[in-house]
Parts: C-alpha cells; sequence; structure tokens
C-alpha cells in the first residue's frame, strides 16, 4: 500500500515545496507543475476563483521552462528521497520532442506528457482531443523513461485517444485533467478569471474522473492507471482504486491542506484494515464485476 498516493501536477509546485509538510519519500511520487521547453508567463490575472465545491483556474502552465528547472529545482526535490516525474507540455509536436530530449539525460523516474494544451499545428485544438495528435506527443517525448500521458476528460472519444497513446509507447494513463468551465463575476459583469474559461477540479469533478477511469479500465484492461480527480479522502481514493486505478493523485485538496497527500495515505491503509484487504489488487476493479 505504501507509495499509492502522489501529488499531481500543478499542486506541489516545481521543487520540495511541501517537503516541510511530510517526508516526501513515502509518497508514490512528486509529480510536479507541468513545464515546457521554455519560459512561459502564463494566463492573465486573475488566475484563480476558490468554489463550493473546488476551485476554477486559467494559471496557464506558468513556468521556468524545463533547462532552469533542471539545474535550480530538480536538485532540492531530489534530496528529499522523492520519486520524481517530470510534467511537461507543448504547443507542438516539435516542443514535446524538445522536452524529451532536454530530460533524456536528467535522473526522474517518469515523464508525465500532459496533453491538455492547444496544438497550434492543429488550429489549436487540444492535444487530447485528438487520438493522432495524442498519439504523436507520446511518441515524440521518446522512451528514455517511463511515460504517463494526461488525458483530458472533455472529449466523448477518451477510450479511443487512451488506446491511442498506449499503442504510441505510454506506460500508463493519468485520468483525467480538469473539467472546462467559467464563472461569471456578477457584480462586474464579466468573467471572473483574466482569460475568460478555465479548468474546474476538486470535489466537483470526482464522479467526472471516477467515470473516466472506469471507461479506460473497461476497455484497456491491462493499462496501468493513476486516478486523479477530486480526492480529498482516502475513500475518494478507493473508489477510484475498485474503478480501475493502480495510484491517486491529490492535487487540489493539497492547495488548502499541504498535508492531504500524507493524510489520504494514511486512511487508505485504515480502509484497508478495517476492512481486511492485505493488498490494494485485492480491491482493483472490483466495481467492474
Amino acid at each position: 500500500m505504501n507509495g499509492c498516493v502522489m501529488t499531481a501536477a500543478g499542486t506541489a509546485g516545481h521543487a520540495d515545496e511541501l517537503r516541510a509538510y511530510g517526508d516526501l519519500s513515502v509518497l508514490g511520487a512528486v509529480v510536479v507543475k507541468s513545464l515546457s521547453p521554455d519560459p512561459w508567463p502564463g494566463n492573465p490575472p486573475p488566475r484563480l476563483r476558490p468554489l463550493a465545491v473546488g476551485m476554477i483556474n486559467s494559471v496557464g502552465l506558468q513556468g521556468p521552462g524545463l533547462a532552469a528547472w533542471i539545474a535550480d529545482d530538480l536538485p532540492s526535490l531530489a534530496s528529499s528521497g522523492a520519486r520524481v516525474v517530470a510534467s511537461v507540455w507543448g504547443r507542438s509536436i516539435e516542443d514535446y520532442a524538445r522536452a524529451g530530449a532536454l530530460l533524456a539525460d536528467v535522473a526522474v523516474d517518469a515523464i508525465e506528457v500532459n496533453v491538455s494544451c492547444p496544438n497550434l499545428e492543429d488550429r489549436s485544438r487540444m492535444f487530447a482531443h485528438s487520438a493522432q495528435s495524442t498519439a504523436a506527443a507520446v511518441a515524440a517525448v521518446g522512451g528514455v523513461h517511463p511515460r504517463w500521458v494526461k488525458l483530458s476528460p472533455n472529449t466523448s472519444e477518451l477510450t479511443e485517444i487512451a488506446e491511442a497513446a498506449m499503442t504510441a509507447g505510454a506506460d500508463a494513463l493519468v485520468l483525467t485533467n480538469t473539467v472546462l468551465g467559467m464563472v461569471i463575476d456578477t457584480e462586474a459583469r464579466r468573467p471572473a478569471l483574466g482569460n475568460g474559461g478555465g479548468g474546474l477540479s476538486g470535489p466537483a469533478i470526482h464522479a467526472v474522473s471516477v467515470r473516466a477511469v472506469f471507461e479506460c479500465a473497461r476497455a484497456l484492461p491491462e493499462a496501468p492507471i493513476i486516478g486523479v480527480g477530486g480526492i480529498s479522502t482516502g475513500v475518494d481514493a478507493i473508489e477510484m482504486i475498485m474503478a480501475g486505478a493502480t495510484a491517486v493523485q491529490v492535487g487540489t485538496a493539497s492547495l488548502a491542506e499541504p498535508r492531504a497527500p500524507w493524510r489520504i495515505q494514511r486512511e487508505v491503509a485504515k480502509w484497508m484494515a478495517d476492512h481486511d484487504v492485505a493488498d490494494l489488487s485485492e480491491v482493483r476493479g472490483v466495481a467492474h464485476g
């Protein structure tokens, strides 16, 4: 059971920001905020709006770029003993290839290929909304490190896209990313976020993520799946495992409670003890009957 809970990209910073709250080495991995090959300024403010059931954000993948991260942030994170997953994104297939090349000789445990980004070579259609573009991005990163592909729930072709990712060489699926949404500031009579719409996360999307995991596990029973989306308790994590996930990531919950990943991992252990479950494999995918 140890290490079944990871952090989710975008919620644990680029380095060892959560080190003050717990031992990073006992978590499944620290997945860093998604990075592009070049520095990226992100979207205009306001970027985040708390909601009763989570939050909506349009941070826009702001980051220092991979070279700066490798030089400035990775050493402190690696020194914590954490398993490190570098999450990467791009606006073109070439960007993903450059990301893979920059990380080829770097000691990371896996690369998370975040394809929930606009593809400038396909009329800004999101990579994750196209089986062909998703497969191309996964292939472009290369196979030096294990590749996890983080998919979007905002498509009716999720299982086909997941299959294309695995065929292209992905070692695991990360399900899912945020759900597209918008909040209107009724006083200003304008969108509340500077970029207009944004990504909804937190408990509001948990059921969406569980369904995505369930459907992909049914379509691709051999594919390792990491469930993410609205996990704030150990029972939430167990639900993902029963849907077919191998492990889970905790994201939005960490922003309000930085110790959430460790708490949730303890709650999973308690649930297992209370239900005489010795190993998560005993309940993985059990909801499929």
